[in-house]
């Protein structure tokens, strides 16, 4: 018997889907446009995605696969299942699948795999925000690699991140999805863990495209009111970054609206500027349920079947999580004639060609497990560590306190709610802060020192004793009377505060835990002025999903060390920072305000958005984009570039460069950064904005040369018209510890006539790393 064309993987998948398509039914086409969550609860409690009571929708499984299925919502994220359990589970599924339907097309299956695979058992990593804090690519390409691995060795073909938001306010409640507040760090940062995800074959998505964080008040959901500047230079850079740099190929619409336009039914954005525009060939998959938003929530549709039309025109392709609106209500749109076939055929040629280029539509695809799965391997945690250790700040040592070195007859009292819980580690997104609380019976699937734990085990000649003090959240003092006490009788006291990761309300930090403001969660703040009481010198270690105002406490603490939520290996990296067996070298990717309501504020502010006489507010930050301290001391001893005030072309080139050298008896790590400083332009621009980074590792007397080959691509904006422009004129390079520590400028002037450029243009800053003298 003669092969199909659509089957036959000597022509181009082009071709065989095209064959494909001309067989199918409406009926079958749509089936591919849809996912079905299996086991998702329809209980308001237990939701772990936004109005998911409300938007399950009545389906047969047997009725629904009859046509085909287009993808498989979260088999192993929904509920704790065994991995090698769920492999089983959802090799039946696609058989079953495949049975059903004319072709024997299986389902994409999706996993969420912000901070690791979502699945009981595996590996724990740190959240994006630990990633932004490393400032290291590299190693952030790795983690993507092994979190595709374990994805493909559990039969699951795309990945629903990384995040690519820029934060714009603390106070909202995703910032620890996010890499930072600057679009540099995170279009390189969240660009590499793309590159290791789809390393692996599996299909990474971009989101939210575009603008969630930008959300009015921090409030999840919320419109956004961002100006086209905004949205062109900090918002989309780092999908740009993602989808050239990365390769990803596919991309999430955002829940929220752009000046009364909602991403779902944008077709400027999901069309005109993402596929003909930058060229992305690509699915756009819905937010959950972000169809059926367009009538519920934004009411810019009639009913589900003009949901659906909504959405298609605008071009997204698949609706996730299940059939609300391109189920029957689509078809019955159809075959009414008020949505066009061609709409379909577009959307379902997509989704087919995707399938395709992931070997679904070849003929001896098979959906069994290769084997037994282990997804916390001696390699994924040993990564969790190196990514935790990078990323803890040390952003103050007072008078030299840390690290608190030889501990024999030390008492050492361990304060605080977040020290002795293992879930102080996670963020939103892990397995069990996102589907255990409602499964409370179940272990959390992973061990996971605490910080009281790794302290123990760190400092095993001293006495390590601990009091809770207060809840995260609860209002209840009297915890405090002990936990003074403790500290009155202890040579130093170590307070562990911060977040408890949740969803919806359910905590401090997490998707719909927005913040009023960013004082300490609870009665922390006040728990940790009584340790203070105490007179005892106090290391304040943070454990959160943002950062919190710590002016207050500025020059009282004997140190303080942030960690973002940095894993299941996160304890040990705090107790190693503590204890100086890790050289702290991570840096702030978001500011640390002074004051709880100094937000929102970030550091890409142009002049007036800067301390100035004209308000008494002062929005600076007390610890700046950039920051971070380290346990070796470093010098920065020569600066080189071709020429002093030289000119280069709109077109051209330019580099500078820094020898650093170590200074102390200590091995450490410096992070080198280059900010761009635009003194004239046509429009306001940041005062200092990041275009280039350099983690340097460097042991005692040891002097590396780090030198940044900048582009004048990299000055380009958003000009008057609208369009983005690389402007002649004098621009400054300044070499940086931080966005507030400039330790060299170079002037440089662009020559010549203004020069449009786009989407090709030169987004990345190359650096070198070379020995000197």
């Amino acid at each position: 018997m003669m092969t199909a064309p659509w089957r036959d993987s000597a022509l181009s998948a082009e071709a065989r889907v095209e064959d494909l398509l001309s067989r199918m039914t409406l009926e079958e086409k749509a089936a591919q446009l849809y996912g079905v969550w299996v086991g998702a609860s329809t209980d308001a409690e237990a939701g772990v995605a936004p109005h998911q009571h409300e938007m399950a929708t009545d389906w047969n499984w047997d009725e629904v696969i009859a046509h085909g299925l287009g993808q498989i919502t979260r088999s192993y994220g929904t509920a704790p299942i065994a991995p090698d359990e769920g492999a089983r589970a959802l090799a039946r599924a696609q058989r079953t699948i495949m049975a059903a339907n004319r072709f024997g097309i299986p389902a994409v299956a999706h996993e969420e795999c912000l901070a690791g695979f979502t699945a009981w058992g595996a590996t724990a990593y740190p959240v994006p925000l630990a990633w932004g804090a490393s400032f290291d690519p590299q190693l952030v390409e790795e983690l993507g690699r092994r979190i595709g691995s374990d994805l493909v060795a559990a039969g699951v073909q795309q990945g629903l991140a990384p995040v690519l938001d820029v934060v714009r306010d603390l106070r909202w409640g995703r910032v620890e999805e996010t890499i930072g507040e600057d679009p540099y760090l995170v279009g390189t940062v969240a660009s590499a863990y793309v590159r290791g995800l789809e390393s692996t074959g599996v299909v990474a998505t971009l989101k939210h495209f575009a603008g969630y964080a930008s959300s009015a008040g921090a409030r999840n959901h919320a419109p956004v009111r961002a100006g086209e500047r905004e949205f062109a230079d900090v918002t989309l850079p780092p999908f740009e970054h993602g989808l050239r740099h990365g390769g990803a190929r596919s991309v999430m619409a955002a829940y929220t609206e752009i000046d009364g336009v909602p991403s779902h039914s944008d077709a400027s954005l999901l069309t005109d500027l993402l596929r003909e525009r930058w060229g992305f060939t690509g699915t756009v998959v819905a937010d959950y349920f972000g169809v059926g938003f367009l009538e519920s929530l934004q009411r810019v549709a009639d009913g589900l079947g003009d949901a659906a039309r909504v959405a298609l025109e605008a071009g997204v392709d698949v609706e996730l999580p299940t059939l609300r609106c391109y189920g029957k209500p689509l078809v019955e749109e159809v075959r009414a004639g008020r949505v066009s076939e061609d709409l379909v055929d577009r959307a379902a040629r997509r989704v087919l060609l995707q399938k395709c280029e992931l070997g679904l539509l070849d003929e001896g695809w098979s959906p069994e497990p290769k084997g037994s799965l282990d997804l916390d391997s001696a390699g994924n945690r040993a990564l969790a560590r190196k990514i935790a250790e990078e990323s803890v700040v040390l952003l103050a040592n007072g008078g030299g306190a840390l690290p608190l070195g030889p501990s024999a007859g030390r008492r050492i009292a361990v304060v605080g709610p977040r020290a002795d819980d293992a879930m102080a580690m996670l963020g939103c997104y892990s397995f069990p802060s996102h589907v255990l609380p409602h499964h409370p019976e179940v272990e959390l699937g992973v061990e996971i020192p605490t910080v009281l734990e790794a302290l123990r085990g760190e400092f095993p000649d001293a006495t390590v004793e601990f009091a809770a003090g207060c809840d995260t959240q609860d209002p209840d003092t009297s915890g405090f009377a002990d936990a003074s006490s403790l500290a009155s009788s202890s040579d130093v006291v170590v307070a562990v505060l911060g977040d408890r990761a949740g969803l919806f309300g359910r905590g401090t930090s997490g998707e719909g835990c927005d913040a009023a403001d960013l004082a300490l969660p609870g009665v922390q703040g006040e728990l940790l002025d009584a340790l203070l009481e105490t007179g005892k010198p106090v290391v304040l270690v943070l454990l959160t999903g943002r950062p919190y105002a710590l002016g207050r406490w500025a020059d009282r603490l004997a140190g303080v060390v942030q960690g973002f939520f940095p894993g299941e290996e996160g304890g040990s990296a705090v107790a190693g920072v503590l204890s100086g067996r890790v050289s702290p070298s991570g840096r702030l990717p978001i500011s640390v305000p002074r004051d709880p309501g100094g937000q929102p504020w970030t550091y890409l502010q142009p002049p007036l958005g800067l301390a100035n006489e004209i308000t008494n507010l002062d929005p600076s930050p007390l610890y700046p984009f950039g920051h971070g301290l380290s346990y070796a001391s470093f010098a920065w001893e020569v600066f080189e570039a071709p020429a002093s005030g030289a000119e280069i072309g709109t077109d051209g080139t330019y580099e500078v460069s820094a020898t650093v050298r170590n200074t102390g008896d200590l091995a450490g790590t410096e992070v080198v950064q280059l900010y761009l400083h635009d003194p004239v332009a046509t429009v306001t621009r940041p005062d200092m904005r990041l275009i280039g980074y350099q983690r340097v590792e460097l042991s005692p007397g040891e002097a590396r040369r780090v030198t940044f080959r900048f582009h004048a691509d990299l000055s380009s904006f958003t000009g008057r018209a609208g369009t983005r422009v690389v402007e002649p004129g004098r621009l400054e390079l300044r070499l940086a510890a931080s966005s507030a520590d400039v330790r060299h400028v170079f002037p440089l002037t662009l020559t010549g006539e203004t020069r449009v450029v786009g989407h090709d243009r030169e987004l990345l800053c190359p650096t070198e790393v070379s020995k000197a003298e």
